[in-house]
C-alpha cells in the first residue's frame, strides 16, 4: 500500500498509509463524475425539455389543485380529471386566439406575396419608391451586393429544404414531449412527494418537509415572477402598437405575453413576430417596434428582472443577477433557465445547514428566508 511521509513541526516524521481500496474508490468517484458530466452534456436537449415541463407543471399546479378540490361528488380530488380540464381550458384559449389572428394574418401574407415581385423588381431596377430611397442614400453598390448574395442563396434553398423539414419535425416532437411530460408531472406529482416522504427516516421528516416547502416556494416564486414579467412586457409594448396603428394590437399583446412566459428566448421570439407584423404596416413601424422592444429587453434584463425575481424568490438582486450570469456562462440556455431557482434552492439548503450547526439562530434563519435583503438590514444594526 502506498504511504506518505509528513514532517511535523517538532521534527518528527509521521507515515500516512493510504489503502488500495481508498485509491480505487477515489478513481471510481472521479470516473463516475466524468460519466455524469458527459451524460448531462449529451442529454442537454432532453434535460432542457424536462425542466420546461417542470416549470409548466409548477405554473399549472395551483389551478389544477383548485379544480380538483372543487370537483363534484366522487370525482373530487382527481388530479387526472383536473389536469385534463386545465389542458382543455388552455387549448380553448389558444384555439380562440389562433382563430382570431389566423384569417387576417393569412390575408396579409397573401397580399405581401402578390406584391413581392413588384417590390423585388423595384429593388433590382432601382425604380419607384424603393429606387428613390436607394438613390437618395447612395446604396446602389450595397443593393448589387445583396442581390448577388440573394441569388446564390436562393439557388441553395432546395438543398436545405430537407434539413429544415427535419428541424420542424424535431420542434413538433419537442412540443408534444413537453405537453405529455407536463401532464404526467401534474398527475403523478403528489404521489412522488408522498413516496419521498415515506423513504425519509422519521427523525428527518420535519427537516425534509421544511426544506422541500422552502425550495418549492423559491421555484414557485420564480415561475410567478416570470408570469409577472410577461405581463409587464405586454403592457409595455401596448402603447407603441396602438400609437403606430399596427394591425391587430390586442392579438400581438397576447403574443408578447405568451412569448414572455418562455425564459431566456421568449422575448427574442416575440420581437421577431411583432416586428414582422409591423413591417406589413410600414417599414418605419417595424423599425420603431424592433428598437422599442430591444430597449425594453435591456431594461428588463438589467433592472426589472433582478428586482422582481429578488422579491418573488426572496433573494437579493445581486444574487439573482450573478446566478443568471454564471448559469449562462456555465450551461448556456439551459444554465440560464435554471440558474435563479437553483441558486435559490442552494441558498435555502446552506441556510438550513448553518441553522442545524447553530451557526445562525432560528429567528435570523427565518428572517433570511422571508427577505432577500436581510444581510443589509443586519449590517445597518
Amino acid at each position: 500500500m502506498p504511504s506518505i511521509l509528513k514532517r511535523e513541526s517538532d521534527g518528527s516524521v509521521v507515515e500516512l498509509t493510504v489503502s488500495s481500496r481508498t485509491i480505487v474508490r477515489i478513481v471510481l468517484i472521479i470516473l463516475a463524475m466524468a460519466v455524469i458530466a458527459w451524460g448531462v452534456i449529451a442529454a442537454n436537449h432532453a434535460i432542457f425539455l424536462i425542466f420546461i415541463s417542470f416549470f409548466l407543471a409548477l405554473a399549472l399546479n395551483a389551478p389544477v389543485h383548485y379544480i380538483s378540490k372543487h370537483l363534484p361528488g366522487k370525482l373530487r380530488g382527481s388530479r387526472s380529471l383536473a389536469t385534463t380540464i386545465s389542458y382543455l381550458i388552455v387549448i380553448i384559449i389558444i384555439s380562440s386566439f389562433v382563430a382570431y389572428i389566423a384569417p387576417p394574418l393569412i390575408h396579409q401574407t397573401e397580399s405581401f406575396i402578390k406584391s413581392s415581385p413588384k417590390i423585388i423588381d423595384e429593388f433590382k431596377n432601382q425604380s419607384g419608391a424603393v429606387g428613390s430611397f436607394i438613390r437618395h442614400y447612395h446604396l446602389q453598390n450595397t443593393v448589387k451586393t445583396i442581390s448577388s448574395q440573394l441569388s446564390s442563396r436562393v439557388n441553395n434553398i432546395s438543398g436545405k429544404a430537407l434539413p429544415a423539414l427535419i428541424d420542424i419535425g424535431k420542434s413538433i416532437f419537442s412540443l408534444l414531449a413537453i405537453i405529455v411530460m407536463t401532464f404526467m408531472m401534474l398527475v403523478e406529482g403528489p404521489r412522488w412527494v408522498n413516496a419521498f416522504k415515506r423513504i425519509i427516516p422519521q427523525k428527518h421528516n420535519e427537516l425534509s418537509s421544511r426544506l422541500a416547502f422552502d425550495m418549492y416556494r423559491v421555484i414557485r416564486g420564480y415561475v410567478n415572477g416570470q408570469v409577472l414579467l410577461a405581463g409587464i412586457a405586454a403592457v409595455f409594448i401596448a402603447p407603441a402598437l396602438f400609437m403606430l396603428h399596427v394591425s391587430y394590437p390586442i392579438a400581438l399583446i397576447v403574443v408578447v405575453f405568451i412569448c414572455g412566459l418562455i425564459p431566456m428566448v421568449g422575448h427574442t421570439i416575440g420581437a421577431v413576430i411583432i416586428t414582422i407584423v409591423a413591417l406589413f404596416h410600414s417599414i418605419t413601424s417595424g423599425a420603431i417596434i424592433l428598437v422599442y422592444y430591444i430597449l425594453y429587453i435591456q431594461l428588463e434584463n438589467y433592472l426589472i428582472q433582478p428586482k422582481l425575481q429578488s422579491n418573488t424568490t426572496r433573494m437579493s438582486p445581486l444574487l439573482v443577477f450573478s446566478s443568471l450570469i454564471i448559469g449562462l456562462d456555465f450551461g448556456g440556455l439551459l444554465g440560464g433557465l435554471i440558474a435563479i431557482p437553483v441558486a435559490g434552492c442552494l441558498r435555502v439548503a446552506i441556510l438550513e445547514f448553518l441553522r442545524t450547526k447553530n451557526a445562525i439562530s432560528t429567528p435570523e434563519f427565518e428572517k433570511a428566508l422571508s427577505s432577500g435583503h436581510s444581510s443589509s438590514s443586519t449590517e445597518d444594526r
